[in-house]
C-alpha cells in the first residue's frame, strides 16, 4: 500500500507544568460545558482537582462524571452518556490514564452517532466525529490522548472490545509529567512498558513504514534510559519528562502502523480476569517478538541499535536476541510478574483465551498469524 493516511490530535500541549497552560486553549474552542471523565481514585488524590482549579480559574462551565473502572465497561459508557445529556454538556474533558481516555471517546462516539457502544467494534464503525475531546494525561503509558483507538469492556461477553476510529481523536491532547510524580512504581512500570510495547509492535507490523518507524524508535530509545529511573524515584521529574515524549512519540507510531498478537492476547486477560493491561503486555512482550524475530528478523536491527547494541557484524537474528534479553532484562528491573498463573490465570481457560485472540482487532497487525495452538503455547510459556 502506498497510500498513509497519519492521525494526530490538531493541538499536543506537553512538558513540566503544562496543565495550567491550558485555558486559552479550551476558551478558543468556545464551547459551553464541559463533562469531566475520570475516575474516584484520581478526585480522592487531588489529582483531578488540579485540572478543576484551571477550569475554575479561566471560567470554564464543567460536571464530573468519575464512575470509570479500571477495565471501562459497557455500563460506565452509557452511563456517562446519560450523565453528560442530564448536565447539557456539549464537549468533553477526560483526565486519567488509559481508563478514563478511552470511555471519554467512547461516550463522545454516542453522543454523535446514537446507539450501543456494542455496534462500534472493529474498524471505523461511526459515521459522525465525536464530540471534542480534550484529553489531559496522568500515566506514561496508554497514549489513548492522541490516538484512534478505544478499549471497552463487554461485561456479558467478557470481551474487551477493540475500536480503531478515526472520529474518536481527541481535539487537543495534554501531558504535564508533573501530573505522573506520585504514580505508584507498580503502575509507572505497567504504564511504561505498555508504551514499550506499543512502539516495539509499531515497528515490527507489516502496516510499518518510515514516518512510523522514525517516531517508534526514539520512543524506545527514551524508554530504556528512562523507565528504571521512574520507577526507583517517581519524582525524577526529568525522567518523568522524558517518558511523556516516550508516550508521545509511540502514540504517535502505533496509531498509525498498528499493534499486533501482544495486545490481542493482553486484552483476553484484561476480559476475563481484569488484570492490568500494562502488566499483560509486559509479560506476553518477549516471548511473542521470540515468535515474530522468526519471520521478521531484519526488523528488530533497528531497535538493536537503539538500546546500544553495535550491530555492525551482527546477524538479524543475533540483533533479535539481543532485544527480547533486553526487554527480559527490563521488565524484570522494574518489578513485572514472571507468571500469569501468580494473577490467578487458568489453564482451563487458554482455550477461550486464543479463540478470541484470533478475533481480536490487533490480531491482524501481526509480522504471521499463529494458529490457536500456536496462541495457547505462547499464553502457556508464562503460565
Amino acid at each position: 500500500m502506498s497510500t498513509h493516511v497519519y492521525y494526530v490530535p490538531s493541538t499536543n500541549i506537553m512538558g513540566k507544568g503544562c496543565l495550567k497552560d491550558i485555558g486559552p486553549y479550551i476558551q478558543e474552542l468556545k464551547l459551553k460545558k464541559a463533562l469531566v471523565v475520570t475516575d474516584k481514585f484520581l478526585v480522592k488524590s487531588g489529582i483531578a482537582g488540579k485540572l478543576l482549579a484551571v477550569l475554575d480559574e479561566a471560567g470554564l462551565k464543567y460536571a464530573v462524571y468519575d464512575e470509570v473502572k479500571p477495565n471501562p465497561t459497557c455500563k460506565n459508557v452509557h452511563d456517562g452518556v446519560e450523565f453528560l445529556n442530564l448536565h447539557e454538556c456539549d464537549y468533553l474533558i477526560s483526565i486519567g490514564g488509559g481508563s478514563p481516555q478511552d470511555t471519554a471517546k467512547a461516550i463522545g462516539i454516542i453522543a454523535t452517532n446514537g446507539g450501543h457502544i456494542k455496534e462500534y467494534e472493529g474498524v471505523h464503525k461511526s459515521r459522525n466525529k465525536s464530540l471534542p475531546i480534550i484529553a489531559v494525561n496522568t500515566t506514561a503509558g496508554t497514549s489513548a490522548e492522541v490516538t484512534i483507538n478505544y478499549v471497552i469492556t463487554d461485561e456479558e461477553r467478557k470481551v474487551k472490545m477493540v475500536m480503531v476510529d478515526k472520529n474518536s481523536i481527541a481535539t487537543i491532547s495534554v501531558n504535564d509529567p508533573e501530573l505522573m510524580i506520585d504514580k505508584p512504581a507498580a503502575l509507572t512500570a505497567a504504564t511504561g512498558m505498555d508504551a514499550l510495547t506499543h512502539a516495539i509492535e509499531a515497528l515490527v507490523t507489516p502496516g510499518a513504514y518510515p514516518v512510523t518507524d522514525a517516531t517508534a524508535l526514539a520512543a524506545v530509545e527514551l524508554i530504556f534510559a528512562n523507565l528504571a529511573r521512574t520507577v526507583k524515584n517517581g519524582h525524577d521529574i526529568e525522567a518523568r519528562e522524558q517518558m511523556v515524549y516516550a508516550i508521545f512519540l509511540g502514540g504517535l507510531a502505533f496509531n498509525n502502523a498498528g499493534l499486533g498478537y501482544v495486545h490481542a492476547m493482553a486484552h483476553q486477560l484484561g476480559g476475563v480476569y481484569d488484570l492490568p493491561h500494562g502488566v499483560c503486555n509486559a509479560m506476553l512482550l518477549p516471548f511473542v517478538e521470540e515468535e515474530n524475530a522468526k519471520h521478521v528478523p531484519e526488523k528488530f536491527r533497528s531497535i538493536a541499535k537503539a538500546i546500544g547494541l553495535q550491530t555492525e557484524g551482527k546477524s538479524d537474528q543475533e540483533c533479535a536476541g539481543f532485544v527480547i534479553e533486553s526487554i527480559k532484562a527490563l521488565s524484570k528491573e522494574v518489578g513485572i510478574p514472571s507468571r500469569l498463573s501468580e494473577l490467578g490465570v487458568d489453564e482451563v481457560d487458554l482455550d477461550l483465551l486464543a479463540e478470541n485472540s484470533m478475533k481480536d482487532a490487533c490480531a491482524p497487525g501481526n509480522p504471521f498469524i499463529p494458529t490457536k495452538e500456536e496462541v495457547i503455547a505462547l499464553f502457556r510459556k508464562i503460565l
